[in-house]
């Protein structure tokens, strides 16, 4: 991290200088001519470290004088001729994606940050993108090249965006510059995000790339990537099907009509999202109770009315927060286990009074 008087250059644009004052996450960096030029912390590289007693240049610090910052560009940045410190085990590629609430005491209102962590003596040219649930279709949110053990902000979004970051992918090619180095295979990679997580003070953790704690998302550990997309015909052909389709509803529990009209929701978690990644045992179960309340909410005023949830046998986990859910919000509805015949073991049928 730099300080006060180190020298540095940028790592998204040409330029750099003397680290004249520090405000937060913002420095101010005072080129030759005496201009100061805002720019993140994290988008710095140290040049030389601040002498004690000494200043970077020969001559006393000039009057500031403000001048205009054009936005940082995602166009890719070449390498520089700067000289690359490598690490003994940097030739092991190790790239994290992680995400920084501003604010961590207040997750319901702050800004959150987007870092890519290269820990490895390789440059990476790499693409960030994120998928649209509703189209299926796939945003470059940014892309260019970090160089070896450097981390970088790449966007900053706000809490009415979180949604848009459930399903991220990176894809990344390795290199080195002016010496010889082991190939590595380029890489694809793509994680589903629990974003209810953002949400959760307990979900972010202490890791030993950041000051504060994060998500982390581990994208490649030891030189293997941790989850890699595959690319068929057969996904293409989805998604060209929900790009035509005009509006595409939010997506519900599997509900089945059966004898007597009676709906039947089936609250396997494979019946209810496309993948599990990223969910733990907690998630799960809370995402599945959330779904039985959407269902019991939407037919709460039709008296009579019965419902069959299929929620299986398994160690009763989900049985038994179903019911307890229904004494604490629905204590007027009954409980009873569902026709063995038509239902089979594992399902509960609740009659609305």
């Amino acid at each position: 991290m730099a300080k006060v008087n180190d020298i540095v250059r940028f790592l998204n644009q040409v330029g750099g200088g003397r680290v004249c004052r520090i405000e937060g996450k913002l420095a101010y960096v005072e080129d030759e001519d005496g201009f100061e030029t805002p720019a993140l912390l994290s988008e710095l590289v140290v040049v030389e470290a601040a002498k004690t007693g000494a200043s970077a240049y020969d001559r006393p610090l000039a009057q500031a004088k403000s001048k205009e910052v054009p936005a940082p560009s995602t166009k890719p940045a070449p390498p520089t001729d700067l000289p690359i410190e490598e690490t003994p085990t940097g030739d092991v590629l190790n790239v994290v994606l992680g995400y920084e609430a501003k604010e961590l005491k207040h997750l319901n209102t702050t800004t959150y940050y987007a870092y890519l962590v290269n820990d490895s003596n390789y440059f990476l040219y790499f693409t960030y993108f994120t998928r649209n649930e509703d189209t299926g279709e796939w945003t470059t949110r940014y892309h260019g090249v970090v160089e070896p053990n450097i981390q970088i902000m790449m966007e900053e979004f706000d809490f009415a965006s979180i949604r848009d970051v459930n399903r991220v992918a990176v894809q990344y090619i390795a290199f080195k510059v002016d010496k010889p180095f082991a190939p590595k295979n380029p890489a694809l990679v793509e994680h589903r995000l629990d974003t209810s997580k953002f949400h959760r003070l307990h979900c972010f953790h202490d890791n030993e790339y950041f000051d504060n704690p994060v998500i982390a998302i581990d994208i490649v550990r030891g030189d293997v990537p941790s989850k890699q997309m595959v690319i068929d015909s057969g996904e293409l052909e989805r998604a060209l099907r929900m790009k035509r389709a005009a509006d595409k509803p939010e997506r519900k529990p599997v509900e089945k009509k059966k004898k007597d009209e009676i709906p039947v929701i089936d609250l396997h978690i494979h019946e209810l999202v496309d993948t599990t990644a990223g969910m733990g045992p907690a998630d799960i179960l809370a995402y599945q109770m959330q779904k039985f309340r959407e269902a019991m909410d939407e037919h709460k005023k039709h008296l009579g009315t019965k419902l069959i949830f299929i929620h299986g046998k398994g160690e009763g986990v989900l049985r038994k927060a179903l019911l307890d859910e229904l004494k604490r919000r629905y204590p007027r509805c009954t409980a009873q286990d569902a026709s063995f015949m038509e239902y089979g073991f594992g399902a509960t049928q609740i009659t609305i009074h």
